[in-house]
């Protein structure tokens, strides 16, 4: 049997039963009361799983699902060296999000990645702390921002609205997703010219490690053969 995991609710769940409804493979959720499970119809030997986004990356790495449905952005920053565990399949066209860095527009002089490394060593140097950056990205920022030389800054963790923590003064700059960039603009935030850190969108994952025997191999080839 093979393990399909698919977002468990909103607009991301119903765009995905559209994109395979619309390739003749038919998903829906259980009537039962196993709220997590569904129905695949159009094709045999598929179980459906309903998962939050942010769980499908780490099913798909310990080969708990064969297939899963997410975002770009979870799987780079959940799954260190990915590409050693999951395989794109298909991009869906969907749940398109750029992970940006933005400073207050206030900040009329911090323009690019290397202006924000200057105002960071200037901050420290008045403040003796460290620019707080908050996101929830922490390993896709850190990384980012260590390629492109920029230091004396501290990651702040943000679960909830992160575009507010400026106002609030828990940070003073955030890295976070955005796709059309009005509440950054509600925020009086601005994107970095050369800010944009990873371009996402819904993605079909394979997994690399996850355990199949002939019958789930070749179920796995019609699958994909029907939906990409």
């Amino acid at each position: 049997m093979i393990k399909l995991g698919v977002p468990s609710k909103g607009r991301l769940m119903e765009k995905t039963f559209d994109w395979f409804g619309a390739r003749g493979i038919r998903l829906s959720r259980s009537t039962s009361d196993r709220e997590y499970a569904g129905r695949v119809e159009g094709i045999e030997g598929v179980e459906l799983v309903l998962l939050s986004a942010g769980e499908i990356p780490r099913e798909l790495a310990s080969g708990r699902i064969h297939l899963g449905v997410t975002g770009t952005d979870l799987v780079h920053e959940k799954l260190a060296l990915w590409e050693q565990l999951v395989d794109p399949v298909e991009e869906l066209g969907f749940g398109h999000a750029d992970l940006i860095l933005a400073v207050p527009q206030v900040w009329v002089d911090v323009d690019t990645l290397d202006d924000l490394d200057g105002a960071a060593a200037a901050f420290r140097a008045v403040h003796g702390d460290r620019m707080r950056i908050a996101t929830k990205y922490h390993r896709l920022v850190r990384d980012f921002l260590r390629l492109h030389g920029v230091a004396d800054y501290a990651l702040v963790d943000s679960q909830g609205a992160t575009e507010g923590t400026v106002k609030n003064e828990t940070a003073e700059m955030i890295a976070d997703i955005t796709s059309s960039g009005e509440t950054l603009r509600a925020n009086h935030l601005k994107i970095l010219s050369d800010g944009l850190i990873l371009k996402s969108q819904a993605t079909l994952w394979r997994s690399r490690v996850a355990q199949m025997d002939d019958t789930a191999r070749d179920t796995l080839a019609a699958f994909l053969a029907k939906a990409v």
